[in-house]
């Protein structure tokens, strides 16, 4: 650490209520800003020495903002790991499974130490432990990739897989990108390859060239300042928001006895201001990682060909509109560590299923069990995460049963009622994963257990509740229903376009997060799975014993063959 580098988040931390690190840490995605700028005038023709660059910038934060010297070995153990990994092995078909193990158990050490550390508020290395997992598991995939033939990739291997290893300046540079190094957002190495060669900014030819993206000094890169301090300014507003209403609303008020002396309702409300609390704190740091990423032109991600828009969403990694707003537990995850959804759904869920097959169970408990694991081993994690797996299987139900009473049969467009189901909706998604991630900000599982008990554990009962209402025959009622509705207006019933089922894409069955979208579905498979490996052993089983009596039927008819001989 540099010499009196801290005292001065000493002195902060006690006028705004935030650790040193914690301020540390808003400081440094600050300072990425005009980091990110000077790194974007580096000349295009010299991408070595934007690799130095960004090496030099990461180091400094690990090492001159913070002391992490640990940190430092930590990334270096798995980099070179990985990097080891995909040289030697790079023809291996288990390559990238052996480089995931080795990466998640290395994180798991750090994790567990955390853990039993028990201090949330210092910063460690395994915040950027986690993105460094997602961005060296997918570098691996992307290597792996690049020894198949085409017609076994998708396009979206295509466009990620790498042909040839890259070097160790630019390896490392990826590594160790500084704007996004605590905090994400992870990427693939072809796409940092693609910015750094400034090929990530090829306007196609079809694209009038009035309506391309003004640069500057003939460079490639667009300009990005506008978008970029729009996004620093949004996260800004909401850590100023997490700095003042955490004064109010910690998990602490929770567990407080001034919680019990309130009314039901308004503990409920409580409940929901805590978990927005802390949504605050990740809104406001994704959003200034993701503008330092935009300002360095990395967040780039085409060009409108009509318009000439400048898209700049390519990493983006939150969308709290999309979370606040949501109607149904799918789009509030959706919007949600966007990043992560796309890591999980392209390099576990789509990984685990073999080539040719549809995904089923093992795919949806590998990407839940990843999900896990890969946040950590507090109980409160995996008590959200299964409690929000069957919130997700009732909500399904509801969308599919219910939400289409309130759709034009014919139209399928909304009826002067779909509003009031609207409000219905969001009510019942905030309200209960309000009380869903409670412990996922409260982390210990006795606690998590009393908060939830002080509320009645409401959202296990309503959500119970729906599971049977559904698990019952008033699940075919409601589809008698919809069916002569939609035959008295001459129609044949049809699931609508904005179903979170999405048949069509197959992205509804997917896990979202890591989360089942239907764990009872789910489990049929399993049991379906389960049976057919025993029908498939009691079948062998039955073979073996037929050509054990026919061999032994052989051997006694030569026997006997062989006695009649000797008589004669």
């Amino acid at each position: 650490m540099l010499p009196y580098i801290n005292k001065p988040f000493e002195l902060l931390s006690g006028a705004v209520g935030a650790s040193p690190d914690e301020l540390k840490l808003i400081f440094s995605f600050l300072l990425s800003y005009p980091l990110a700028a000077l790194l974007k005038r580096v000349p295009d023709a010299r991408p070595q020495y934007k690799n130095l660059f960004i090496i030099g910038g990461g180091l400094f934060y690990l090492v001159g903002l913070y002391s992490l010297y640990t940190g430092v070995r930590t990334i270096f153990i798995a980099s070179a790991g990985t990097y080891a990994l995909a040289y030697f092995l790079r023809t291996s078909a288990y390559m990238p499974w052996i480089a995931f193990v080795f990466l998640m158990s290395h994180m798991a050490v750090n994790q567990l130490a955390r853990q039993f550390a028990d201090n949330p508020a210092a910063i460690d290395i395994t915040g950027a432990q986690m993105v460094l997992v997602m961005k060296l598991s997918a570098f691996a995939w992307n290597v792996a990739d690049g020894t198949l033939p085409e017609d076994q990739l998708s396009d979206f291997q295509k466009s990620r897989r790498i042909l040839k290893l890259p070097g160790l300046l630019d390896y490392a540079g990826y590594v160790l990108f500084f704007p996004s190094l605590f905090a994400g957002p992870a990427f693939d190495y072809n796409e940092y390859k693609g910015w750094i060669e400034c090929s990530m900014f090829d306007v196609p030819a079809t694209i009038d060239p009035a309506k391309k993206p003004p640069t500057r000094k003939k460079r490639k890169i667009p300009r990005s300042g506008t978008p970029a301090m729009l996004k620093m300014a949004s996260g800004l507003v909401w850590i100023y928001l997490f700095l003042n209403l955490s004064k109010w609303y910690s998990h602490e008020v929770l567990l407080g006895d001034y919680f019990m002396t309130i009314g039901f309702l308004r503990r409920v409300f409580t409940m929901h201001m805590v978990g927005f609390t802390a949504r605050t704190k990740y809104y406001g740091v994704w959003s200034l990682a993701e503008g330092s990423c935009i300002l360095a032109g990395l967040g780039f991600n085409g060009v409108d060909p009509v318009t000439g828009k400048v898209f700049w969403n390519r990493l983006q990694n939150i969308n709290p509109w999309g979370v606040e707003s949501a109607q149904n537990s799918r789009a509030y995850l959706e919007n949600w560590n966007m990043n992560t959804n796309k890591w999980l759904r392209y390099y576990i869920y789509l990984r685990v299923t073999p080539r040719n097959r549809k995904p089923g169970f093992r795919a949806s408990m590998a990407t839940f069990v990843t999900s896990a694991f890969w946040h950590g081993f507090y109980p409160g994690y995996y008590l959200s995460f299964i409690l929000a797996s069957f919130v997700q299987t009732t909500a399904k139900n509801l969308r599919r049963n219910v939400r289409p009473f309130f759709l034009d049969p014919a139209t399928q467009k909304p009826l002067p009622t779909k509003k009031y189901y609207d409000i219905a909706s969001w009510f019942a998604t905030q309200a209960t994963f309000s009380f869903v991630v409670a412990p996922f900000v409260i982390l210990r599982l006795d606690h998590s257990l009393q908060a939830w008990g002080r509320v009645y554990y409401y959202a296990i009962l309503t959500t119970g509740a729906g599971m049977a209402f559904f698990a019952s025959p008033a699940k075919a009622s409601l589809r008698k229903a919809l069916d002569k509705r939609s035959q008295e207006a001459g129609v044949r019933l049809v699931r609508s376009v904005s179903s979170d089922s999405l048949a069509q894409s197959g992205r509804g069955q997917e896990p979202v997060l890591g989360l089942s979208a239907d764990p009872g579905r789910d489990i049929d498979e399993a049991i379906q799975e389960l049976r057919g490996e025993v029908e498939r052993a009691q079948a062998k089983l039955r073979e073996k014993e037929k050509e054990q009596r026919q061999q032994d039927g052989g051997g006694a008819a030569a026997a006997a063959a062989k006695e009649g001989k000797k008589e004669l």
